[in-house]
């Protein structure tokens, strides 16, 4: 997830929005842990003031807006997507699995409980239609597994938040506290592996919200040149290879779903 993270904040950061967000277009090799962000076929540069189709998006990891119809939305619909995968890494299953359009919004609604007008604003205010049963949101932590990480749970509620303003940038995601282990010296895959570069930030990377930076490298890592990749050279190549963005695959790599994941390869990934 960090790295899906960071590879959303990269091409957000260039003000495009992949728009397919889901399992099936994570790449993620089993031995090296190196993810891959896949399948750029729906994806847009998204302007101001440009209207976007709302049907977008696989079913399970639409985002509300995209359901009430909006076309003038923003890249947060990435991020909620992304809350979907994580979730369902943590579950075992898809956390709002809809059967249709519509039930897909019933599925959110029982979990999240009825958005508010003011919500329903935020997420199309062309939307007038507030006849809505008044449900209570259920708790994240009734949601979830008695043994799950509380800081996972705590990111996903930044997630899949309503308001789309209100959630959790990719950036944020990655300096979030659930990562915070794949940042202690020593850190490994499971397998016993060293971990994929997860520090080798970009310029471009690093100027997206600067006040992260302090968070997002590691002391331990601060030693290596910023900016480049591990072997020194530059790293800001616009394959985007060591961001996690996908260039033509050359190497065999094997779909992640949510049931094969526990939450500790949920981090890494």
């Amino acid at each position: 997830m960090y790295q899906l993270f960071r590879s959303l904040a990269y091409i957000h950061s260039l003000g495009i929005c992949h728009r397919d967000i889901k399992p099936q277009n994570l790449l993620l090799d089993p031995e090296t842990g190196v993810l891959k962000l896949c399948d750029f076929g729906s994806a847009k540069l998204l302007i101001k003031g440009e209207p976007n189709v709302s049907y977008i998006c696989s079913r399970y990891y639409r985002a509300p807006e995209l359901i009430f119809g909006a076309t003038d939305y923003t890249t947060m619909i990435d991020v909620w997507s992304a809350g979907c995968v994580l979730a369902e890494l943590l579950l075992g299953q898809p956390i709002f699995p809809g059967d249709s359009g519509v039930d897909q919004l019933v599925e959110i609604i029982k979990v999240l409980g009825t958005p508010t007008k003011e919500q329903i604003r935020e997420m199309n205010r062309n939307y007038t239609e507030f006849k809505f049963p008044q449900i209570k949101a259920h708790p994240w932590q009734k949601v979830f597994r008695a043994r799950t990480p509380p800081e996972a749970i705590d990111l996903v509620s930044r997630l899949l938040e309503y308001t789309p303003s209100a959630r959790t940038t990719p950036l944020q995601a990655c300096a979030h506290a659930f990562f915070d282990d794949l940042r202690e010296p020593g850190a490994r895959l499971p397998n016993g592996r060293d971990l994929p570069p997860l520090f080798n930030f970009t310029e471009q990377e690093l100027s997206i919200q600067p006040h992260l930076n302090s968070i997002l490298i590691p002391p331990h890592a601060r030693g290596a040149s910023v900016g480049s990749s591990p072997d020194g050279s530059s790293s800001s190549s616009s394959k985007g290879g060591a961001i996690g963005v996908a260039s033509p695959p050359d190497m065999s790599t094997s779909s992640m779903t949510g049931a094969e994941a526990s939450s500790s390869s949920a981090a890494t990934a």
